[in-house]
């Protein structure tokens, strides 16, 4: 049987560190591997292709996004658990969070499935990608179960400080992904469904890896038992899971609106938009694994009642984005025809990711912050407030390209994403700093050093 990680206990910096780059390694090898899937695309099977599969990414993260909110919101009770040494209750969010799970799939696809056709024409999705769009979503949703899996079983491995196996599942699951995408593309020539196919397939493997570690963990011998009478247990992470959940929703609506306006300037600025997007969700990575460091370290040492240690991981983390942000961010401004370059081939889409890419690099710093606040408020069990940020962030999005698109064109896409960024940093930094310096006043350490000064 193997251990647990416990963050409650040693040196702040060098287990955030120790637990921060398996992670980081392997988000970046899940955007690279998107990334190779849309250069796969890309120049396989051409432009228009590209911008069908890059119309569904604001759908995807609609419906991934939610379900990855409830892994997360549900994890976040788990590492609470594991801090304060509660193990009964840890063995049952486990098995609680593991039939909500499959409930929600089930759901989630019938759902998807059914509405995608409407949801497509509602974006005012071009006729010249329709057709594509819509195999490649119907195999993507039809395969959600798999994802959700890999999700939960990844999200419940960090909440115990384990960051290594989701990492070896990733590299595992990429090499498959890659290999899949290029047999199917250019071998068998399936068109946008061997994308499909391959994604879901490295998202079973990648699930089987991380199930197979969570079984050899001592903690976590779970028995029949641990799935019953919990009532309680459920509405208490519906309770957390459900407004992170819809935090990413209302977040991807937002962006869906921004992809209505895209796809209104023409399939040129659609492939370019989606080009743009691939990487800068490849550059929010360090920040964004960062954020999930955040949130793991600070559940466990909220459950443990450990605030001080909550401070210091904050300025590590804190760090990690600042970083992150002069090395991307640099990138972004000054390096953005190179970047188009490596997914799209007409010269019009890449004098459009031009225009788009250096504005977001400047601004990039806001949402790099973000993702350590956002997630530090989450740790702390408050998932209330990245929620009503996700509604800062729609508004702030829908408003900004609203007021700007016919002034200024395709660079209001850019302006509004960073307005959104801003806004949901600045709730979500009040917020944290309010939280931790409420629960250090009236921590039992806090309490015994004022007595003993009085």
């Amino acid at each position: 049987m193997a251990k647990a990680n416990d963050l409650t206990q040693g040196k702040v910096s060098s287990l955030i560190l120790r637990f921060y780059f398996p992670m980081l390694l392997t988000n970046m090898l899940q955007q690279m591997y998107n990334i190779a899937d849309t250069a796969i695309v890309g120049k396989g099977l051409g432009d228009n292709a590209l911008a069908a599969v890059g119309n569904m990414s604001s759908l995807t993260f609609l419906v991934f996004g939610f379900s990855m909110g409830l892994a997360n919101g549900f994890s976040v009770i788990t590492a609470q658990s594991f801090g304060a040494k509660d193990y009964s209750k840890l063995r049952r969010s486990v098995a609680s969070s593991a039939m909500l799970c499959l409930v929600i799939a089930l759901v989630l696809t019938a759902l998807s499935t059914a509405f995608l056709r409407p949801v497509l024409h509602l974006l005012r999705t071009d006729a010249a990608i329709m057709h594509d769009g819509l195999v490649y979503g119907y195999f993507i949703f039809g395969g959600l179960i798999a994802t959700i899996a890999y999700n939960l079983c990844s999200c419940i491995l960090r909440a115990l400080g384990d960051s290594k196996t989701p990492f070896v599942a990733i590299i595992i699951s990429t090499i498959v992904n890659i290999f899949l995408d290029t047999f199917c593309i250019f071998v068998l020539k399936t068109g946008v469904e061997g994308a499909a196919i391959a994604t879901i397939f490295s998202q079973i493997v990648s699930a089987l890896i991380c199930f197979r570690r969570i079984r050899r963990i001592d903690v976590l011998d779970i028995k029949a038992e641990d799935f019953r009478g919990n009532g309680a247990l459920y509405i208490e992470l519906f309770s957390n899971g459900l407004p992170m959940a819809l935090m990413n929703s209302i977040t991807a609506v937002g962006c869906m609106v921004i992809q209505y306006f895209v796809n209104g300037l023409g399939v040129a600025y659609t492939t370019a938009y989606s080009a743009c997007s691939k990487f800068i969700n490849l550059f929010m990575q360090p920040s964004c694994t960062a954020g999930f460091a955040m949130s793991a370290f600070t559940s466990q040492n909220y459950g443990a009642r450990k605030f001080e240690r909550i401070r210091e991981g904050l300025h590590v983390c804190l760090a990690i984005a600042t970083i992150s942000y002069v090395v991307l961010g640099s990138v972004m401004v000054f390096l953005p025809t190179y970047l188009a370059r490596v997914m799209v081939s007409g010269s019009e889409p890449i004098a459009i990711a031009k225009t788009y890419l250096p504005i977001c690099g400047v601004f990039l710093f806001a949402v790099d912050f973000l993702f350590i606040f956002r997630n530090g408020n989450q740790g702390f069990g408050k998932p209330l407030i990245p929620m009503i940020s996700g509604i800062v962030e729609m508004a702030l999005r829908i408003g900004v390209i609203a007021l700007f698109i016919p002034a200024i064109g395709f660079s209001a896409t850019a302006y509004a994403e960073a307005s959104a960024w801003i806004g949901a940093l600045i709730l979500n930094m009040c917020a944290f700093e309010h939280t931790l310096r409420k629960n250090t006043a009236l921590s039992p350490a806090n309490q015994e050093k004022l007595s003993s000064a009085a």
